[in-house]
């Protein structure tokens, strides 16, 4: 199964890699996901980090500000690595109260399943209808058909920072959604899915 060609992926998880090994972040977006789900793999990089890792990074790469998006850009031409940080940025959470709430996994700081949910949500609710919120649609679905998922715990994030407009707008993408063949769902399988979770949605 796959999003993006596999030939970009394989670049931009190599260049993950390597920032691991020199620079602390969170790791968010389409990579964290994939981590927790092992479904699709993603293209474009996304992490939060603090200012002093952030002056760090400047001295390696060409590290650009986009004033519109309220993000630092790093561009190789293939894929982008967009830098978050704390008092600049769009995420949809504080990021203070995403660092409570990340651990260990593969390797690397990401935020709980839980907290990806939310922020895929706030994503995809600015990127609908584009090719981006096309993949933040696969990300959101490939999180909630995890068997851990901790529905409870996701609720309570949701209230806590203020989501119930997106509990609305998951419920009518998944009731418009028949099948997602790039996770292998066919229609009698995610019909499944969506009567496990559309209850759940209520929060």
């Amino acid at each position: 199964m796959q999003f993006y060609h596999d030939i970009i992926t394989q670049k931009s998880f190599l260049y993950l890699q390597g920032l691991k090994k020199r620079h602390d972040f969170i790791l968010i977006g389409g990579w964290a996901v994939f981590l927790y789900t092992r479904s699709l793999k993603s293209k474009d990089i996304d992490i939060i980090v603090d200012y002093n890792e952030l002056a760090k990074m400047k001295e390696e790469h060409n590290v650009f500000k986009n004033e519109r998006l309220k993000k630092y850009e790093i561009k190789t031409g293939e894929f982008d690595i967009d830098i978050y940080l704390d008092h600049y940025f769009r995420l949809g959470i504080d990021i203070a109260e995403i660092k409570k709430n990340t651990q260990n996994k593969d390797g690397f700081n990401a935020p709980w399943p839980e907290i990806l949910l939310l922020l895929k949500l706030f994503a995809w609710e600015n990127r609908r209808g584009s090719a981006k919120g096309q993949k933040d649609e696969l990300d959101i679905f490939s999180l909630v058909a995890l068997p851990e998922f901790d529905w409870e715990e996701m609720a309570s994030f949701a209230r806590q920072f203020k989501f119930q407009k997106y509990s609305l707008e998951f419920k009518l993408l998944l009731k418009k959604t028949a099948r997602v063949k790039e996770l292998g769902l066919n229609e009698q399988q995610f019909s499944k899915l969506k009567k496990k979770i559309l209850p759940k949605l209520d929060f």
